[in-house]
């Protein structure tokens, strides 16, 4: 009896709620969302979650093994890299990080969606680059979340 209270209350809590993160003000969210071009040389990466399976789960997102921050349900990231080069966009996964390599183009916006996938013990995140309509149109109803802490 008392196992399956705990396996009911442990799905509850991994599915009920709703993780959050420090938020940017208003006016610096939606200047990003005006998806204007990264300056001479460099690339612009959009880092966004939607909402979905494991809200209560927070997810670390490194670009080429800098802390970019937590992740929650609707928000996102804008970091500013080197154009013209391939950055590595990094995740947690259920039993290991989940990268992904991005070639960039100086000049150029790119959109990387991560999801959550529920494993057999916690969750784990899957990232995967995005064309452009499909990546402002997701942005565009999300809010910028504020960069520098991660968990690890």
């Amino acid at each position: 009896m008392f196992k399956k209270a705990a396996v009911i209350i442990f799905a509850s809590l991994l599915f009920g709620g709703c993780a959050t993160v420090p938020m940017e003000s208003r006016e610096l969210s939606d200047n990003a969302k005006e998806f204007n071009s990264p300056p001479v040389e460099k690339a612009g990466l959009y880092i966004y979650r939607a909402g979905g399976p494991g809200t209560a789960l927070k997810k670390d997102i490194w670009v080429d093994d800098k802390c970019i921050g937590e992740t929650a349900p609707n928000m996102f990231f804008y970091e500013v890299v080197q154009g013209d080069q391939e950055h590595k966009i990094s995740t947690e996964s259920e039993f290991s990080p989940n990268n992904l390599l991005v070639k960039t183009e100086s000049g150029q916006n790119y959109f990387v969606k991560q999801s959550i996938k529920m494993g057999v013990f916690v969750g784990g995140a899957n990232l995967r680059l995005v064309d452009g309509n499909e990546g402002k149109k997701a942005v565009a109803k999300l809010k910028l979340a504020k960069k520098g802490t991660c968990s690890k």
